[in-house]
C-alpha cells in the first residue's frame, strides 16, 4: 500500500528549528522511514483561482514533501477564520469563543475541496490516504465526490467534546455528515470516540455496532490510537543535549536552586494562566520556596491575528510581570517567562535539567510535552510530572501528580509535593511512566492506524454495498463557486 499523509501544514525536519505544536513534530519522524508522501500548506498563498493546484515535491527520509500554495482568496476564512474562531475552541470546550461568518464557513469548504483537487495526482490503485485533524473535516467527502475510491482514513488530534459543545458550531450537522465519508477515524481517548459516536446516534439518527456507523457513503470505523513519541531517541537527544550552550547556560545560571519547566504554545487551551497563578499561590503559602525553585515558561506566540490569542498574550506578559514584581528579588527572578520556540535537540536539554515538568492545559487531545519531559529524564535522578487530568497523556501516565488545573491551590500543593518528593518515589512513578511509554510509541501507533485502515478496504469487499432508494445521508458538495449550503 502507497500512503499519502495529509495535513494543514508540514514539517521540514531540521532538528534545530522550533516545531510549534505537537502534530508536525510526531509525524515527522515516521514519514520520513515509512516512504508516504506527506501533503500540506508550503505555508504560502497564491492569488487566482487555481483550477490544477501545483505541488512542489521534495525528499523527506525514504519519503516525500508534496508542498502546496493555498487560495489567498479562502486562506484566512479557513485558517484563522473557521478553523480556530469556530473549530478549536469548540474542540477545546470553549464555546464562548465561536467567533466566524458565513464566509469562513465557505472559505474552509472551499479550502478543502480544493486540497481534495491537489490530491488528485496521488490516487493510484494502490493508494491510502491517511488525513489530520480539524482543519480537514472534510476532505474525505471532497475526495468522493471526485470519484476517489482509496481507503481514506483520519485521525483528530484535539478532543472531541460532548454533543452540547459541539452543536454550538456552525454547520456542525454538514460538517459531521461528511466526516462519515472516511473509512476510519481515530481519536486519541475513547471518551473523545464516545462523544463523536453520541452525535451520530443521537444528531444524525444513524445506528453504530461495534463502533461502526453505516451512512450513504457506505461504513466508517471509529477506534481509540493514543499517539506516541519515540521515548529512546528522545532521551539519546536529552543526555547529549546537556552540553549544548543554552542548556549549559540555564544550568549555571541557576546556582543549585530547582527548575520547573512549562513548554506550550500560547494558547488559551494550555492553562498558562492557572498555572501561573499557581506558582504566585505557591510562593505565598510556602515562602520559604522563594530563592530555591523558579520556573521557566516557554510559550511559543500563534494565531496572532485571532483576538482571544492576542488578548492571552497581553493577559500573560502581564501577569508574570505582576507575579515576578511581588515575588522577585534584585538577584532572583521567580519566572522566565520566553515567547520563542526552541528545537527538541534543546528542548530535550530543558527537560532533563527540571526538576518538574508542569503540563496542565485545561483540555487536550494528548499532550506531547508530557511524554517527552519523561522520556528526558536521567534515569538515576528524574524529575516529577505535574500533569493535569484533562489532558489525554493523562489516562496512560497514571503515577504522574494528576491536578484539576481549575484548583488553583490545589495545583500550588501538588508542585510543592513534586519539589520535595524523595528519589525512590520519584524513580517508581517515573519507571512505570517509562513503561507505558516503551508500550505505545509513536512507531506503534503509526503502524496501528494504517493496519486499520488496510482492513477496512477487506472488510468492505467481503460485504454487500448499502444500497437504500433515500439514502441517510448526502455528500455536501463545496467545490462549485456559488454552492449552497444547508
Amino acid at each position: 500500500m502507497s500512503l499519502v499523509v495529509v495535513s494543514n501544514r508540514v514539517a521540514r525536519g531540521k532538528a534545530n528549528e522550533p516545531m510549534t505544536g505537537g502534530l508536525a513534530a510526531a509525524l515527522l519522524p515516521v514519514v520520513e522511514k515509512s516512504g508516504a508522501i506527506w501533503v500540506g500548506s508550503s505555508g504560502r498563498v497564491r492569488d487566482g483561482f487555481q483550477k490544477e493546484p501545483f505541488a512542489e515535491i521534495e525528499a523527506l527520509g525514504s519519503g516525500a514533501l508534496a508542498l502546496l500554495d493555498l487560495p489567498a482568496a479562502h486562506y484566512g476564512g479557513y485558517y484563522e477564520g473557521f478553523a480556530n474562531s469556530a473549530l478549536w475552541p469548540a474542540l477545546h470546550s470553549r464555546s464562548d469563543l465561536i467567533c466566524v461568518s458565513q464566509g469562513d464557513y465557505l472559505s474552509y469548504r472551499e479550502v478543502n475541496a480544493f486540497m481534495a483537487r491537489a490530491l488528485l495526482r496521488f490516487d493510484k490503485p494502490d493508494t491510502a490516504f491517511w488525513v489530520q485533524d480539524y482543519h480537514l473535516l472534510a476532505l474525505g467527502a471532497e475526495l468522493r465526490d471526485l470519484g476517489v475510491t482509496s481507503p481514506i482514513g483520519f485521525f483528530l488530534h484535539t478532543p472531541w467534546p460532548g454533543r452540547g459543545i459541539i452543536e454550538g458550531v456552525p454547520h456542525h450537522r454538514e460538517l459531521i455528515e461528511a466526516m462519515l465519508a472516511y473509512d476510519l477515524i481515530g481519536f486519541q481517548t475513547e471518551e473523545d470516540r464516545e462523544n463523536f459516536l453520541s452525535y451520530v446516534q443521537q444528531d444524525l439518527g444513524l445506528a453504530v455496532h461495534d463502533g461502526v456507523v453505516r451512512s450513504h457513503y457506505g461504513r466508517t470505523r471509529a477506534a481509540v490510537f493514543p499517539i506516541g513519541i519515540d521515548p529512546q531517541k528522545f532521551a539519546q537527544l536529552a543526555a547529549k543535549a546537556m552540553t549544548h550552550p543554552d542548556v549549559s547556560r540555564l544550568r549555571r545560571s541557576l546556582n543549585g536552586e530547582k527548575l520547573a519547566i512549562g513548554v506550550d504554545r500560547l494558547d488559551y487551551s494550555k492553562g498558562l494562566i492557572n498555572r501561573i497563578k499557581a506558582f504566585d499561590r505557591m510562593w505565598s503559602l510556602q515562602p520559604q520556596l522563594a530563592r530555591t525553585v523558579s520556573l521557566l515558561q516557554i510559550a511559543t506566540p500563534s494565531r496572532g491575528a485571532i483576538e482571544a490569542y492576542g488578548n492571552l498574550q497581553s493577559e500573560v506578559a502581564k501577569l508574570v510581570s505582576d507575579v515576578n514584581g511581588i515575588h522577585g528579588e534584585v538577584d532572583w527572578t521567580p519566572i522566565r517567562y520566553l515567547n520563542k520556540g526552541y528545537g527538541q535537540a534543546v528542548l530535550a536539554g530543558l527537560y532533563r535539567t527540571a526538576q518538574v515538568g508542569v503540563v496542565t492545559p485545561l483540555q487536550d487531545g494528548m499532550n506531547l510535552v508530557a511524554k517527552e519531559y519523561v522520556a528526558a529524564q536521567n534515569p538515576a535522578d528524574p524529575g516529577v510530572l505535574v500533569l493535569s487530568k484533562f489532558a489525554g497523556a493523562a489516562n496512560e501516565l497514571d503515577t504522574a501528580l494528576q491536578v484539576n488545573p481549575h484548583d488553583i491551590d490545589g495545583m500550588a500543593k501538588t508542585i510543592a509535593t513534586a519539589l520535595a518528593m524523595p528519589l525512590t518515589e520519584r524513580q517508581m512513578r517515573w519507571e512505570a511512566m517509562m513503561e507505558k511509554l516503551n508500550g505505545s510509541t509513536i512507531q506503534q501507533w503509526f503502524a496501528d492506524f494504517v493496519d486499520a485502515l488496510q482492513e477496512t478496504q477487506f472488510v468492505k469487499s467481503e460485504i454487500e454495498p448499502l444500497v437504500t432508494e433515500q439514502p441517510a445521508l448526502w455528500p455536501v458538495h463545496a467545490s462549485q463557486p456559488g454552492a449552497r449550503y444547508h
